[in-house]
């Protein structure tokens, strides 16, 4: 007598199921004139999948070539005005960012001290940036390495929802960027391969060096310094833009399971709690850059957000603010998390 499998368990149909709604929730927030619509509707269809019916397989080739999408998106913005204004104001790029893993670092420090999650659980779950990093070290250092990867993408995801929401009630419908209508126009077709190649070289590099976030990270960088030299126009066609934007919402999304919450479903009013106090401090430092550097608050707001840069980068794209600034600020914290934050969490650990 043959077994026939339950459809669900069936990799192509879960797939069918995360697509149609990703088309229905991205689709709808769309039509709302929400900042970043696309990233956040394929992250509540995939959480939600997730959680209901278990995970697909997002290939990693595909995660790290939609970042550095986003890398070369990050390049774009940094043109030569953008570029001036972060070397003039270096110390206050660096300044706000040693003061957000200062921050964190003391919170953790603080939840640890407190016995709040047990071991030193809290100090790596509540590290703001570098999630994948934190994950794998936090094990050799006798945390729960499922309660702290649920800490760290639960914090992703309320911190982008929430960042969303705020640049969603700051603007006005008439001041949305949005996604062209035609979502193959394209201007000049030898910036787009000129583009296109400069991104798959980036992706190859990063998965053969094994860099984190090395998609968006070579990208940017390559693309930032042939831009500048004047060898090279990044132009991104719409519909790129778009599945990049659902691959990081799905990467987000479909690493929850249910038995990680199953694990986590005790902690999770105090994580809940750690994850608030972070964005509150973000928002202090916010306040911060609008009254001593007069700095637009929405500008602010995203540049300081503790949530992935890839997500925060999206948002800020699609919202109207000063995008080189957020993505400058946004790019410095990243770097340092990922150069110091393993570092500074294990030191504050023993």
């Amino acid at each position: 007598m043959s077994h026939r499998t339950p459809w669900h368990t069936h990799a192509a149909l879960r797939w069918l199921v995360l697509l149609a709604l990703s088309g229905l929730f991205g689709g709808l927030l769309q039509l709302a004139q929400f900042p970043a619509g696309v990233l956040l509707g394929c992250m509540m269809a995939a959480i939600l999948l997730a959680l209901q019916l278990g995970p697909v397989g997002l290939p990693k080739p595909v995660f790290v070539l939609a970042q550095a999408v986003l890398g070369c998106l990050m390049a774009q913005s940094m043109q030569p005005p953008a570029l001036d204004q972060v070397l003039a104001r270096w110390p206050l790029f660096v300044g706000i960012n040693v003061l957000v893993m200062t921050a964190g670092g003391l919170l953790g420090w603080w939840l640890v001290r407190r016995k709040v999650l047990p071991g030193t659980t809290a100090l790596w779950g509540i590290a703001p940036g570098a999630a994948s990093a934190m994950v794998l070290m936090a094990e050799s250092y006798g945390a729960d390495m499922r309660l702290v990867a649920f800490m760290q993408y639960t914090r992703v995801v309320i911190v982008t929802a929430v960042a969303a929401w705020v640049a969603h009630l700051a603007m006005s419908v008439a001041d949305t960027p949005t996604l062209a209508p035609n979502m193959l126009v394209v201007h000049d077709l030898r910036h787009v391969v000129a583009t296109g190649l400069l991104m798959l070289v980036a992706a190859v590099l990063a998965q053969r060096l094994n860099l984190p976030a090395g998609g968006m990270v070579l990208a940017l960088v390559a693309g930032t310094v042939l831009q500048t030299a004047g060898w090279l126009v990044i132009e991104l066609p719409p519909l790129l833009l778009m599945l990049a934007y659902a691959a990081i919402g799905w990467s987000v999304g479909l690493r929850f399971t249910r038995l990680i919450l199953m694990h986590a479903w005790q902690a999770l009013p105090m994580v809940l709690v750690a994850i608030a106090a972070l964005m509150g401090l973000g928002l202090v430092l916010a306040l911060l850059l609008v009254w001593l550097a007069g700095v637009a608050p929405l500008t602010a707001y995203l540049a300081t957000s503790p949530g992935g840069a890839d997500s925060v980068v999206v948002i800020a794209a699609t919202s109207a603010v000063d995008v080189g600034f957020v993505m400058a600020m946004q790019l410095v914290r990243f770097l340092m998390v990922l150069g110091l934050g393993p570092r500074l969490t294990a030191w504050l650990a023993r």
